[in-house]
């Protein structure tokens, strides 16, 4: 095993998909990138509220929280998880956000809280070397 995917074993990643969005093709592709990169990958599966993945993050102990977003609703969704996950004391955690995400809309998830926003396009290398630069260490 080599260096990389011995610390990546110890980064856990929970992909989310909250809301009313049931297209999970992108977000399942992304878990499965990120698990075959040597990641711990949690998803959560489709319709989620932001409760749910609150809690989720939690029970697992996650390093990152990926949100995936196709309906629109990013602005309200992602403020409450993130929110919602330093409220519970979780606050060395990665947020990332994917999917159809208007670049007006960066500025505010990214006061949010959000580290980084993905859009269709961006390469799974670029995610998991993202990740693995910036995921905090514990």
């Amino acid at each position: 095993m080599s260096q990389a995917s011995a610390v990546r074993n110890r980064i856990r990643v929970l992909i989310a998909k909250p809301g009313l969005d049931g297209h999970d093709r992108g977000a399942k592709v992304i878990a499965r990138a990120l698990r075959d990169a040597g990641f711990e990958v949690v998803y959560t599966g489709l319709h989620q509220t932001p409760e749910m993945i609150v809690q989720a993050a939690i029970q697992e102990d996650v390093h990152v929280v990926g949100i995936s977003v196709l309906s629109g609703a990013h602005n309200a969704l992602v403020p409450e998880v993130i929110n919602g996950i330093r409220s519970a004391g979780l606050n060395d955690v990665l947020f990332l956000v994917g999917g159809i995400i208007p670049e007006e809309d960066f500025e505010g998830l990214k006061a949010a809280g959000t580290q980084m926003v993905f859009t269709p396009g961006t390469s799974l290398e670029e995610i998991i070397n993202y990740i693995d630069k910036n995921a905090p260490a514990r």
